[in-house]
């Protein structure tokens, strides 16, 4: 009897070993440090903000505390290293993916703007990259198999990591529709679920983190987007996952201490992630401003959080002096630029600029393209786009999705550069012919895309209606002073993205009528200042002809 007891314990014992990677009764101490929407930023701004030289001297100096004190470190990116600047856009992100190389990073989720160019040029960004592509919800239309790595598993110091990387569902209409049908993207919160309970038969993880490009929707309030992290951690069992590290939604996830999400947050400020159903759920922000820094215990199969910050990176606030001048101080310490990998990023900079820096023109008044602004009304920019479009068309109407405008034109010098940065997708303008019954069925979708969505329609001059957004109605439209004739014929000029169905919008481009022109965004709206060279950006100015209930 004393040997059975003996024999059943040996079992249990190795039962355990096998089951949990860790040892019983230690303490493990790691750091999450992350980071997402980097959009090309990998520079330095004018100001001397964020980019990756002084980036990797923060994430270095962490990793020394950190491994100087027994712990390891996880570095991880959640995705849209793709389109934001045109030193960037130019170089296919290879700058990018080479600064997060030497950096260190270990994995990066797929993001929606990983999908804007044709699937070859992402199969070689991910041979660029010295760490995997993770979607575990993206496959091969074609043959059914996973685009890239579902997850990774990491070991620090004998404890087992699972990664696994998911992807918004939106992706389908954000990205370019023309590579879409060759890519299918499953529910991530099912395919989470699933993925979870394959890891827990086959790997067993201790710590199960999910790097997501799904979005930060505060109390799961999605509106028309796909629902994010804050949904599927509620769904999904408790602590389902022990942390979710997001991006997509270009905000910073900072919770007070009723848990109210802090939406003006300021660097420096103390800072809390949000907490939903057992799992932390991170996000940075963008472009590389911030690095988050998460400090961990784990011990006999629990995890808990130790400490949180958001760590700025060399951003400055706008101060007046005792003399009444502005000036720039840092919110925090300065921190100095790694030479090595700042002489490497200079020659992408460099080749960059040789294109980049030709004048085109000047503005008189900021157009204003922030996307919180222009994703939420009618601004002068998305008007003069919309209209410079519209032109080129020879058309009655321009409307754009708000989504292509990806920043604002400041007073002054106009460069090719600042073009690029606007609009650097690269979309072709396209219009089709339709009758007045056409275009009331065609507003009826577009006009009521929701704000803070990429969907959101920009309009050009000429057109004015009431959009009530309880009813579901747009009403009262008129076109260039008169009422909208179910059958009198228009020419709509949108971009050739919205045209094939991206952002939700309907798919015009198999009406017979339909025409790609082949003419670039970014190189009308250059002709424009090139033609105009001191644009009145007060002309632009919307003057409530689009109403809104």
């Amino acid at each position: 009897m004393k040997t059975q007891l003996k024999l059943t314990a040996l079992s249990l014992a190795l039962f355990a070993t096998a089951a949990n990677a860790y040892e019983q009764d230690k303490t493990y101490h790691f750091t999450v440090l992350h980071t997402n929407d980097l959009h090309g930023h990998f520079f330095a701004n004018d100001k001397g903000e964020y980019g990756f030289a002084a980036q990797k001297t923060l994430i270095d100096r962490i990793k020394k505390e950190v491994e100087s004190q027994g712990g390891s470190v996880i570095l991880l990116n959640a995705g849209d290293v793709n389109t934001g600047t045109p030193e960037s856009d130019t170089q296919n992100a290879r700058p990018d993916i080479e600064g997060m190389n030497e950096i260190g990073y270990e994995a990066m989720a797929l993001g929606n703007h990983e999908f804007d160019n044709p699937l070859q040029l992402l199969d070689m960004q991910e041979k660029w990259a010295k760490f995997p592509f993770l979607a575990a919800n993206v496959y091969n239309a074609k043959t059914g198999k996973p685009l890239v790595k579902p997850y990774v598993i990491l070991d620090k110091q004998g404890l087992k990591v699972a990664v696994v990387g998911l992807t918004t569902e939106d992706t389908a209409k954000l990205g370019n529709p023309e590579y879409m049908g060759l890519v299918r993207f499953d529910n991530p919160i099912d395919t989470a679920r699933k993925l979870l309970a394959k890891l827990q038969e086959t790997e067993k993880p201790d710590v199960k983190i999910a790097l997501t490009h799904m979005g930060y929707y505060y109390d799961g309030k999605f509106g028309s987007n796909a629902p994010g992290d804050v949904t599927m951690a509620r769904q999904l069992d408790k602590q389902a996952f022990d942390m979710i590290v997001g991006g997509h939604s270009h905000d910073t996830v900072c919770v007070d201490e009723k848990g109210v999400w802090i939406k003006d947050y300021k660097p420096t400020q103390p800072c809390r992630p949000d907490f939903q159903n057992g799992t932390w759920i991170m996000q940075t922000g963008e472009w590389g401003k911030f690095v988050g820094r998460a400090d961990f215990e784990f011990k006999n199969g629990k995890t808990r959080l130790v400490n949180y910050q958001l760590i700025p990176v060399n951003l400055k606030e706008k101060v007046k002096t005792a003399d009444g001048k502005t000036e720039y101080r840092y919110y925090a310490e300065e921190i100095p630029q790694d030479q090595t990998l700042l002489n490497k990023l200079q020659h992408y900079k460099n080749e960059g600029d040789k294109l980049l820096n030709v004048k085109v023109g000047e503005t008189h008044g900021k157009l204003e393209g922030d996307r919180q602004v222009v994703r939420f009304k009618q601004t002068n920019l998305g008007r003069l786009i919309a209209e410079t479009q519209r032109a080129k068309a020879n058309a009655d109407v321009g409307i754009i999705n708000s989504g292509v405008v990806r920043t604002s034109i400041e007073n002054g010098v106009v460069t090719y550069r600042d073009v690029l940065t606007v609009l650097p997708f690269g979309n072709a303008v396209s219009y089709v012919d339709l009758n007045g019954k056409e275009l009331q069925d065609y507003l009826n979708v577009v006009a009521l895309k929701e704000t803070d969505s990429g969907g959101y329609p920009q309009f050009s001059a000429g057109i004015s209606m009431t959009i009530d957004f309880k009813n579901k109605t747009v009403s009262d439209i008129k076109i260039h002073g008169e009422a909208l004739s179910a059958d009198k014929k228009y020419r709509i000029s949108v971009p050739n993205y919205s045209a094939s169905g991206g952002d939700g919008y309907p798919v015009i481009k198999n009406n017979p009528t339909y025409v790609d022109t082949g003419f670039i965004d970014a190189d009308v709206l250059k002709e424009f200042f090139e033609k105009n060279s001191h644009v009145d950006a007060s002309k632009f100015e919307p003057k409530g002809e689009i109403v809104y209930k």
